[in-house]
C-alpha cells in the first residue's frame, strides 16, 4: 500500500501549502483530496509534485507492506 506521509512533510519543508498547490500550481483540489484519503494518484501528478518541490518520488510516497487480514490471507477482506 502507498502512504503519503512524506508528501505532507515535504510540502511543509518546501514552504508550500494546499492553497498554493491549488491556486498557484493549478493542482486540483480532487488530487489533494485523494492524497488526504490515501487513494491513488497518477505518476504524472507525482512528476508534477517532484518539479514543484524539487524532490524525488521517495520524498513523497512510501510503500508499506499490508498486514494479513482477518482470514490470514493478503486479500484485504
Amino acid at each position: 500500500m502507498i502512504v503519503y506521509d512524506k508528501f505532507w512533510e515535504t510540502m511543509k519543508r518546501c514552504g508550500e501549502s494546499t492553497y498554493t498547490l491549488i491556486n498557484h500550481y493549478n493542482i486540483s483540489s480532487g488530487t489533494i483530496d485523494r492524497i488526504r484519503k490515501g487513494q491513488g494518484i497518477t505518476t504524472a501528478k507525482l512528476d508534477d509534485f517532484c518539479q514543484i518541490f524539487h524532490c524525488r518520488v521517495e520524498d513523497l510516497i512510501t510503500y508499506v507492506e499490508p498486514a494479513p487480514c482477518g482470514c490470514g490471507q493478503w486479500c484485504g477482506c
